[in-house]
């Protein structure tokens, strides 16, 4: 007996199904004197509820601005040639790592 496209036909077979009980090794018989675990994952870490957190400090925001307006102002003044020395790198790197540490402390704020 074979079906369009020259497969033979599935058969049925009565009784089918799972063979262990849903949640056995294979290979082993679920038996009476098998209990559930008493935690299912020690990995599981609930979540915090939402008031847990307390506010920032005040000074979070502060240093957030003023590390901002440190870096800005390094970046213009060195564009300006206004620092001592000639224009450099090095003052452009300074007023990128003041600007970074602005965003870092922006990802502390709460």
């Amino acid at each position: 007996m074979t079906t369009s496209g020259g497969r033979p036909a599935k058969r049925r077979i009565d009784g089918g199904g799972r063979t262990t009980p849903k949640g056995t090794p294979a290979g082993r018989k679920r038996t009476d004197d098998d209990k559930a675990p008493e935690f299912a994952s020690s990995r599981y870490t609930p979540p915090i509820p939402g008031g847990a957190h307390p506010p920032s400090p005040t000074w979070v925001p502060v240093l957030m601005f003023v590390l901002f307006g440190l870096g800005m102002l390094v970046l213009i003044l060195n564009y300006l040639s206004l620092l001592p020395g000639a224009v450099s790198n090095w003052y452009l790197l300074a007023g990128l790592g003041f600007i970074l540490g602005g965003i870092v402390t922006a990802t502390q704020y709460r």
